[in-house]
C-alpha cells in the first residue's frame, strides 16, 4: 500500500517567526540529521519511495488555466491556516505501519532537541480510479 505522509506548518505569525531557519545552527543540524537517518532506515526497510522539503509559500504560485489555456497565476500560495512544508511517499504493508512512521516523524527534534510533535497527515495513494 502506498501512502503520502504530509508535514504541515501553521501560517500564524508566531509559528513562522519560530520556523526552522530561526533556530540555532546546531538545532537545524540535529533536525536534518534526524530526517536523514529516518529516510535511511525507511530505504533499508524497502518502504521509502520519495521525500522532499518544500520552499516557503511566499515562493509558490497558484496557477489555473485562463480561458485561452495559458497559465493564469494568482500571486502566492492561497490563504490557509497551514501549509505543506514537506512530504514522504512510502510503500508499506498497512495503514498502521504508515501511522507508526508518521508518529516517528512527529517526534523530529526542534529547538534545544525538544520534540516538535508535528501533526503528520497520512493519506493512502490511490492505485487507480474506483471500481464503477
Amino acid at each position: 500500500m502506498k501512502f503520502m505522509l504530509m508535514m504541515n506548518m501553521k501560517t500564524d505569525a508566531a509559528s513562522q517567526a519560530d520556523g526552522i531557519m530561526t533556530w540555532p545552527n546546531d538545532d537545524i543540524k540535529r533536525h536534518i540529521q534526524f530526517m536523514t537517518n529516518l529516510n535511511k532506515e525507511l530505504r533499508q526497510a524497502g518502504e521509502f519511495i520519495a521525500a522532499e522539503g518544500l520552499a516557503w509559500p511566499s515562493e509558490a504560485k497558484l496557477v489555473r488555466a485562463a480561458q485561452d489555456g495559458a497559465p493564469d497565476t494568482d500571486g502566492v500560495f492561497p490563504e490557509s491556516k497551514e501549509f505543506l512544508i514537506g512530504y514522504w511517499i512510502l510503500e508499506v504493508a498497512s495503514l498502521d505501519r504508515a501511522c507508526a512512521i508518521a508518529a516517528q516523524i512527529s517526534l523530529a527534534p526542534g529547538k534545544a532537541a525538544q520534540p516538535l510533535y508535528l501533526a503528520i497527515e497520512v493519506r493512502q495513494i490511490m492505485s487507480g480510479p474506483p471500481e464503477m
